[in-house]
Formats: C-alpha cells, structure tokens, sequence
C-alpha cells in the first residue's frame, strides 16, 4: 500500500504541473469554443430566419445540428491535451454509426424525408391537404412525422418517409381556388333559361369572382339528361360555402321556373306487332 503511494506521490511531483497546465488548457479550450459555437449558431439561425421561405423547424433543426457537430468537433481537438487518445474513439464511433445505421434504416429513412420536407416545403401547419389518401389540416410537423387532422377531428401521425414519397395535394397554398359543379337538365328544358338561371346566381354571389370568368356551358348529352359545366373562382377559404350555396341555390331556382332536373331514366318501346 505504501509502494502505491510512493508511487502516486512521484507522479504528481513528476507530472502534476504538466497536467494541470494542460487540464487548464483544456477547460480554456471548452470554454472559448462554447462562446464561439455559440456565436456561429446565432449567426446560422439569423440568416436563416431572414429567408421567409425557411420554417421555424428547418432553422431550429439547422442550427441544432450544426451545434452539436461543432461540440463533437471542439472535443476531439481538447481531449489529446489531457492525454486521452481520440483515434479509438473516432474508430468506435464509426462502427458504432454503421450499426446504429443499419438497425434504425426506417428512422434514418423518415429523417431524411422530413429534411426533405423541411427544405422543400409543399406544406406548412394549417395547410388543407391531400397525403397517401389522407385528407386533413396540417396540425403538426416534426423532423420524423407529419399529424394531420381530418374533418371529422381524427388525428392522424404518418411517418414523414410516406409523406414525401407520395403526391401531395395542397388546397391552401394558392390564394384562389376554382368551383367546378356539374347540374343536369331534362331534354324538355330551355338550355337558354337555364344557363341565364345558373349565371344571374352565379353574378349574384358576392364571394364569386367574376373577373376571373364565369363557364356555363353545355358539355353533354347524356342518356338522360342534357349536362352543363359550371366553373367560377373563389378565395381558396370560401370554397366550400361558395360549392354549396351554389348547389342550393341552383335547385332552389330551377324548381321556381320550372326546369326539370331529371331523375335517370330508361324508355322502352313496345312493338304491337309481335
């Protein structure tokens, strides 16, 4: 016991102001790359948030990752001071990531889709969208996930690497949208009073905006009824008022001046020959 603290006591005589220089060395180093890691990252976030096309998440992820591979860095450089030989660390950490890689493929995988995301952005939160079949508001967005919220309020959470790899449909990014209805009227009806009915309701409508024009016109014949299209612009929020009050009104109207919306029908004729 006494050897081993003969020992340690020529050590520190030996070694001990050479370590303490380098343990302050050390501390030096962490503490002037904490304030310059510190800077840089205020400075990545700042010009990021002067580009208003970069979303609060892309710049926190940014800025984040750009942190902590500038600390992994500052260690590498600061532990050989105090004697710690990095090079097996290095290695480690490379086969270590290789396995990590290898078993977490699908979380890799949803990571790069919602940097994609992040990057690209077809979406933002409270866009109207169209996803791998799922119709909702963008509720929540992450680096891994994408929540939607549905209509009828069911919440919905797809893996971001579904999200990218599928078309997306985006009903809120434009400022106007387009209303396309298709009414039908019987063969016996007047096409004119009709398509004068359907445009009077249409140039009545204060939410319609006629300066992108109006369609009315006819666009089939079909079995049993004479078909028109019917197209007008609207602000992408008043959609869905403008599609049903049209869709109301329209009936509403043809039922006062007596046009027929038929019902699908089939004539027979008999031969009272046979």
């Amino acid at each position: 016991m006494n050897a081993l603290l003969d020992q340690f006591y020529q050590f520190i005589i030996t070694n001990g102001p050479k370590f303490i220089t380098n343990l302050v060395v050390f501390l030096l180093m962490l503490l002037l790359g904490k304030i310059i890691i510190s800077l840089i990252g205020k400075t990545i976030n700042n010009v990021l948030k002067r580009n208003k096309n970069t979303s609060v998440i892309l710049r926190n992820f940014v800025t984040s990752l750009v942190n902590k591979g500038l600390w992994i860095i500052l260690f590498m450089i600061a532990l050989p001071k105090i004697g710690v030989n990095v090079a097996p660390l290095i290695a480690g950490v490379g086969v270590g990531g290789f396995i990590i890689g290898f078993a977490f493929q699908d979380s890799l995988s949803n990571l790069a889709a919602g940097f994609m995301l992040l990057i690209n952005q077809p979406f933002l939160i409270g866009h109207f969208v169209d996803i791998s079949g799922y119709t909702g508001s963008v509720k929540e967005m992450n680096i891994m996930s994408t929540t939607l919220l549905t209509p009828d309020n069911k919440r919905i959470t797809l893996p971001n690497k579904s999200v990218w790899g599928n078309p997306i449909t985006n009903y809120s990014v434009m400022k106007h949208r387009r209303v396309d209805l298709s009414i039908g009227i019987s063969y016996n009806a007047n096409i004119k009073l009709a398509k004068d009915t359907i445009n009077q309701i249409i140039n009545s409508h204060n939410k319609v905006i006629t300066d992108k024009g109006i369609t009315v016109e006819v666009s089939e014949l079909a079995d049993s009824s004479v078909n028109f299209v019917i197209r007008m612009w609207t602000k992408t929020s008043d959609y869905w008022d403008v599609f049903f009050y049209m869709n109301e009104k329209i009936k509403e109207e043809f039922d006062k001046k007596g046009i027929e919306i038929p019902f699908p029908q089939l004539d027979v004729h008999l031969n009272k020959n046979v």
